[in-house]
């Protein structure tokens, strides 16, 4: 399949290890989301909240404690991918600074898409219901620049792929492995998950204190 990138020579799997490393990093983050928003669901469905709503703690701390401990599961999970990665013969060219960037913006989109898996457990009325509305999130990375250049697809498709929030998450991290940041994609993710993140806070706040008070 590297055969297929631009200027790739035949068969160069080095260069489609180094392409689709970004798409799985940030599917791993989509992954762990996911099981968040099952989390909440379920402490909203089985008691425990009104059980919380008796302790002097404040009502935030709940989801935080949530948010805090994807976070955690999800800084392991791409150290297992990465390390894969590297056992099947990634090769980098970035510097210490781009890789502390590469950590900072995977854990600013784990931030905001944690957020935002949040607000979807709360806005589920079941557990199984809230592990199907994230799952739009593991998918999207295929319809991007996850695992071909969306210079590749149709033009239909493509005007979607190059629009979607995780095509220029993607793209900055595939950058920043390569040693060749691009400003425009790094702008384009910050802005990205900055919204996803905004978004998903008050929305989950809001719901959260919705949900509670009945």
């Amino acid at each position: 399949m590297g055969a297929g990138l631009p200027g790739a020579p035949a068969g160069d799997r080095g260069d489609y290890l180094t392409f689709i490393t970004p798409g799985i990093l940030v599917m791993t983050v989509a992954s762990v989301s996911i099981g968040t928003a099952v989390l909440v669901a379920t402490d909203m469905t089985n008691g425990i909240i009104d059980r919380f709503r008796t302790m002097a703690i404040a009502r935030s701390s709940v989801l935080t404690g949530h948010v805090l401990g994807a976070m955690i599961q999800t800084a392991h999970a791409l150290a297992v991918a990465l390390g894969a990665a590297f056992l099947l013969g990634l090769h980098t060219a970035a510097s210490v600074t781009q890789w502390l960037g590469l950590a900072g913006l995977l854990a600013l989109l784990s931030f905001a898409m944690t957020w935002f898996t949040v607000a979807l457990g709360l806005a589920g009325p079941d557990p199984e219901t809230a592990s199907d509305l994230p799952m739009i999130f593991v998918l999207l990375p295929f319809v991007g620049s996850g695992f071909v250049p969306v210079e590749s697809m149709p033009s239909g498709l493509r005007g979607f792929a190059e629009h979607q929030p995780f095509t220029p998450v993607m793209d900055a991290c595939r950058g920043l492995l390569a040693g060749s940041p691009s400003g425009a994609d790094t702008l384009g993710a910050l802005g990205w998950c900055a919204v996803i993140g905004v978004g998903g806070h008050l929305w989950s706040r809001r719901l959260y204190r919705t949900r509670a008070a009945k």
